[in-house]
């Protein structure tokens, strides 16, 4: 009996895994593709995209949401439980599709895969890490290692390890295919500066493709054939010592409510405001515009903003809005809430 074969989707947050997510199911070419979806947080925005975004292969019934905890923290009592529900259903998927949360290190996740009843039922047919490139090429996810060097020199009792960094270069050192995304943001000497420190950071060759929205041929992603979980010492960790144990102390994440909005500019520039003032890394969420029957999906990455107008509303359906904010630890909650504020104006 052949394995069914699943593909990882990792990347740190912002990337647009889920972009690349949707783009491989509304190209799937009939094929049964079950989806499960990790997110850091209790509102979850990623699963709600994918219900709603109208391709056929987006079934209700295929997308599996694990909302508020890590996969690579809670393989036993969501992961296992969840794939084994999938693989036993009477017309079991053909492929699986699982989205990691952007501050999830897949090597646990890979050694879930040899566990008995997964083991023997499915592979890893490839780890696909996305790159957000213009955040990268402006070193969002990188220290001075000079300046490092020296204040550990100074002072040897300090720790100046950077956890944006260890869980980005988790992402990349697990990889079997990177996603160079949002390449058509980026100058020529930028993308080649942004590959080069990829491929720097690597501990084996891996392939690299330059992507825009997203957009790749399911060819490139799908049969891949790493069998990923029987070449786990090709895939170091920083928290190999730990036994893939770490902490997400370092980041925090909350929901604030807001109401109906009065205008799309007006909220965007409150949003990036926040972003701004508190260093957040990733903002995310729904919102309600006065005069506007459709839902406004909004996604930021530090100052970079993009909307849309996802769908309309239901009737009946209270129109207000939920926007995610995740950030390192101590992110001044009580300004960021009063700062994106809970306008309410006529619907």
């Amino acid at each position: 009996m052949s394995k069914v074969p699943a593909t990882i989707i990792t990347g740190f947050l912002g990337a647009g895994k889920t972009t690349l997510l949707r783009h491989l199911l509304a190209h799937a070419g009939g094929r049964r593709i079950a989806v499960i979806v990790n997110e850091f947080g209790a509102l979850g925005v990623d699963g709600e995209t994918l219900r709603r975004c109208g391709i056929e292969a987006c079934g209700d019934e295929d997308i599996v949401e694990l909302a508020n905890g890590c996969l690579c923290c809670t393989v036993a009592e969501d992961f296992i439980p969840t794939m084994t529900a999938l693989l036993d259903r009477a017309l079991p998927p053909e492929h699986i599709i699982i989205e990691t949360s952007g501050l999830a290190i897949p090597k646990p996740l890979l050694k879930a895969f040899t566990w008995p009843g997964i083991g023997t039922r499915v592979t890893v047919d490839g780890v696909i890490a996305v790159v957000d490139g213009p955040a990268v090429a402006a070193g969002r996810f990188a220290d001075d290692p000079a300046a490092v060097a020296r204040q550990r020199a100074a002072d040897p009792s300090l720790d100046h390890d950077n956890p944006l960094a260890e869980v980005y270069e988790d992402q990349l050192q697990a990889a079997d295919l990177i996603v160079l995304n949002k390449a058509d943001l980026l100058s020529g000497d930028a993308l080649a500066a942004v590959r080069a420190g990829i491929a720097a950071a690597l501990p084996r060759a891996v392939k690299l493709v330059a992507a825009r929205q997203g957009q790749l041929d399911p060819a490139v992603v799908f049969g891949l054939g790493a069998a990923a979980e029987a070449d786990l010492a090709a895939r170091p960790s920083h928290h190999d010592a730990e036994d893939g144990a770490h902490e997400h102390d370092d980041f925090e994440s909350f929901s604030v409510g807001i109401g109906v909005q009065g205008d799309v500019d007006g909220l965007i520039a409150r949003l990036r405001a926040v972003a701004a003032a508190h260093d957040v890394l990733r903002i995310k969420g729904f919102a309600a515009i006065a005069g506007k029957p459709m839902r406004l999906a909004v996604q930021g990455v530090g100052a970079r903003f993009t909307w849309h107008f996802d769908r309309a509303w239901a009737a009946g359906e209270v129109r207000r809005g939920d926007i995610v904010v995740i950030g390192l630890s101590g992110l001044d909650r009580p300004a960021i809430e009063a700062a994106i504020g809970s306008e309410t104006v006529a619907a």
